[in-house]
């Protein structure tokens, strides 16, 4: 769509600008807070944690990396397969009375 100075008129208005930078500039701030809160929680105990609950977080990540990738798998190997397509109704075959096995009430 051509504006009346020949110049191609903008898909996005002037606001959209404004209002892309402030979700831009909300979101890097609620970042910094949860790096904020982050450190003040990490570094505000003087509790040490055992080699057994080091153990047990390493092992928690990996499960959920493991089952979070094996899903994912599964969601990309039944779409290329076709298992994801809508179902189709196959109708039966209608029965012919003259095929010699009459009506199977």
């Amino acid at each position: 769509m051509n504006s009346t100075d020949g110049q191609p008129a903008s898909s996005v208005p002037q606001g959209g600008r404004l209002a892309r930078w402030t979700v831009i500039a909300v979101l890097c701030a609620m970042l910094v807070a949860a790096c904020v809160l982050g450190y003040l929680g990490w570094t505000s105990t003087d509790t040490s944690v055992p080699a057994s609950g080091y153990v047990a977080l390493v092992l928690g990540v990996v499960f959920s990396l493991v089952v979070g990738v094996g899903l994912m798998a599964l969601v990309f190997y039944s779409s290329r397969k076709g298992y994801d397509e809508p179902a189709v109704l196959i109708p039966e075959p209608e029965s012919d009375p003259d095929d010699g096995r009459g009506d199977q009430r």
